[in-house]
């Protein structure tokens, strides 16, 4: 049983929080278009049952990814992972990432819905909070319990705090970068001479995961901004070289 009087104990819960809102926006978007073609009446009654059947495959998946991380090389699998989700994070989003997900007009097929598709997309949420909860599925429990209202029903506010404030989601990914370091410092495999020879390891590790994932996705961004920027202009060039010989 966790020690509540704990500053870690707390400090683990905000990280589990604050993941499962960075990550669960996709999530509160997925459960609007499942239940948008459901009659009014039964649409609260579709969100509900199927955030309370995705609450529970959840648990039910990082419980099990709580028992893999056990297994020699499977933390430095998961820290690495989740470097590159951090990385995704800071990097713009694809407005057509939900395309795929189709509204149902019964109640049954909505949850249906809402559930799979949550299942699909929470691996990167099952990993990160696999990694901050440090093996306790009461740490697990309580974060995502607490998060879920405040995703669902409040992914408005959270996404508009998103778009004018940045440097939350750059702290995000940065906050994943240092979850993956710590993974990586706290695989079985190491020896464990590593924490001895090394000392203060997995702060230096974290935060060099932490910095590695905010410097490579705002790279990668930029990057990205500067390739739009000119496929834009040459789209404009074209159209007006077109326009002249007309």
């Amino acid at each position: 049983m966790p020690d509540l009087s704990s500053p870690t104990f707390w400090i683990a819960v905000f990280q589990i929080i604050l993941i499962d809102i960075l990550l669960g926006g996709d999530n509160a978007v997925v459960i609007a278009l499942a239940c948008r073609r459901l009659p009014v009446a039964q649409r609260n009654k579709g969100i509900f049952w199927g955030v309370f059947g995705a609450i529970g495959l959840r648990l039910v998946l990082i419980y099990f990814a709580l028992q893999l991380l056990a297994i020699p090389y499977l933390k430095i699998v998961g820290g690495l992972l989740l470097f590159w989700i951090g990385v995704k994070l800071i990097l713009p989003e694809n407005e057509d990432a939900h395309d795929h997900v189709q509204g149902s007009s019964t109640l049954i097929g909505a949850i249906k819905t809402i559930i799979v598709a949550d299942a699909v997309m929470s691996i990167d949420n099952v990993i990160a909070v696999a990694g901050a909860s440090h093996g306790s599925i009461v740490l697990v429990t309580f974060g995502i319990v607490v998060s879920i209202p405040i995703v669902v029903w409040g992914s408005k506010l959270v996404l508009a705090l998103m778009d004018r404030f940045p440097i939350v989601i750059t702290a995000g990914g940065g906050l994943l970068g240092w979850i993956g370091g710590g993974m990586l410092v706290s695989d079985p495999a190491l020896p464990a001479s590593w924490h001895a020879t090394v000392p203060h390891s997995a702060y230096l590790v974290s935060a060099f995961g932490a910095l590695l994932v905010v410097i490579t996705g705002k790279w990668l961004a930029s990057r990205q901004a500067a390739h739009a920027a000119v496929e834009l202009a040459t789209a404009a060039t074209e159209k007006f070289g077109e326009g002249r010989k007309q």
